[in-house]
């Protein structure tokens, strides 16, 4: 194994050394999970675990975020960690012994570990000599799983002033990846997701009869159909568009009735704020051709879910050096592809530079479930790797990102059950996030 060099060459040893609170602090929120954008709870564990550094906090007045503003030893411009909080509305079944405790709540994204693992970065730094060269700004949000949870941050004012930071990075665990890799790209890293709404009207009659009225039914599967054509023949394979169609609501069973109307519903995934928007003019003019062409009409609505997280290339390639200086370069890898889930993290790179990276904590044995799935486990092991990446983005200088360089090839092949179409994070439904 390549050996790490850094500014801090014993971070992931110190990190290493606190393993047993780190994993009693994972194991008491995954206990205790909460939804949306109140966690008392979990808010009140975050700011007595940071309370022995007497740091300057800022709490949320629309959700329960809390902020802290950790100083640096000189004006090298601040830098944000941030971790989220909630969990998601599953029932668990992973047979763990410290399950959640909470009916039909469960932490099956790794909140629980993003925000343990930045409560222990966090000490970490405050323990390292000599200290950040700027200010860390650590930011513990709620509501990530459909509720805009980083927008609450960013309207409550709690990054403004004081709190500016002028760089962010997150980290995401992901079961799919190997344990204790980290792994991230230049540019896309994660898409948007947005909620399609597609109403065909005609006019309904009797099913013996349909040339007496316009039957929407066949209308709308062939709506769903030129949809797809138009996903492959207008857009880019490089920079790609999924449009899935997963629900079909017309007519009455068993009544005889041609109905009015015909509805799909469906999800579109981008990967870039242009064709975000252009997708959106597309299938307005395809629903309306197809419809105008059997005498109906067509309604197409789409609700913004969470845009493209499209990281910094610079900003990627320094937090993967930086990250690489303290793990080593054959742990950090840059990924061929960027993964259809979604992120409100994308909000603050729409603010700030930064990256996103992705930790892999696949278990070293059992089944691997997915993220969004209430067999989801992570190996806890993985978490030190964690603690000590987000510390060195925080500790190492600007233009020191010393040591090995990583590769720049792909970590070995995601399992067969990476986070993609199955309830992206942050997918904005109430009842699916």
């Amino acid at each position: 194994m390549a050996q790490p060099t850094t500014a801090h060459p014993g971070l992931l040893d110190r990190a290493e050394r606190r393993r047993t609170p780190l994993t009693e602090l994972y194991r008491r929120l995954h206990r205790h999970p909460e939804l949306g954008l109140r966690l008392p709870r979990t808010q009140q564990v975050v700011l007595d675990a940071l309370r022995p550094l007497g740091l300057e906090l800022r709490t949320g007045t629309t959700s329960t975020a809390v902020v802290a503003r950790l100083p640096g030893r000189g004006e090298a411009p601040p830098v944000l960690l941030r971790a989220d909080m909630d969990a998601l509305p599953l029932t668990e079944r992973t047979g763990l012994p410290y399950a959640s405790q909470v009916d039909g709540v469960m932490h099956a994204c790794g909140h629980d570990a993003h925000t343990a693992m930045l409560v222990e970065a966090a000490l970490l730094i405050a323990d390292t000599r000599p200290g950040p060269p700027g200010d860390v700004i650590l930011m513990f949000q709620p509501g990530e799983e459909g509720h805009d949870g980083c927008r609450t941050v960013l309207a409550d004012g709690l990054l403004d002033g004081a709190f500016a930071a002028s760089r962010a990075y997150a980290l995401h665990q992901l079961p799919a990846l190997p344990s204790g890799t980290v792994a991230t790209r230049p540019g896309s890293l994660l898409a948007g997701a947005d909620r399609l709404t597609v109403t065909i009207r005609g006019s309904g009659g009797h099913v013996a009869l349909p040339h007496l009225g316009a039957d929407p039914v066949p209308v709308l599967c062939a709506v769903v159909l030129a949809v797809q054509q138009m996903v492959t023949r207008q857009f880019d394979v490089f920079d790609p568009v999924v449009v899935t169609v997963n629900r079909l609501d017309a007519g009455t069973s068993g009544a005889g009735i041609i109905p009015d109307t015909a509805t799909a519903e469906g999800t579109i995934r981008t990967f870039s704020d242009p064709v975000r928007s252009r997708v959106a003019e597309a299938l307005t003019t395809v629903a309306t051709g197809v419809a105008t062409a059997h005498g109906c009409t067509a309604e197409v609505r789409i609700d913004p879910g969470y845009p493209p997280t499209v990281n910094d290339p610079a900003e990627a390639r320094w937090a993967r050096d930086a990250i690489a200086g303290v793990l080593g370069a054959d742990r950090v890898h840059e990924l061929p592809t960027p993964v259809p889930a979604s992120e409100d993290f994308a909000y603050l790179l729409h603010r700030m530079p930064g990256a996103m990276l992705l930790l892999g904590t696949r278990p070293a044995a059992g089944p691997v479930a997915p993220v969004h799935s209430a067999g989801m486990r992570l190996d806890e092991a993985a978490l030190t790797a964690g603690v000590a990446a987000l510390a060195a983005l925080a500790l190492t200088p600007r233009g020191a990102a010393a040591g090995p360089r990583s590769r720049g090839t792909g970590p070995p092949a995601l399992t067969a059950a990476p986070p993609t179409e199955q309830r992206g994070v942050g997918e904005r439904r109430e009842e699916e996030p």
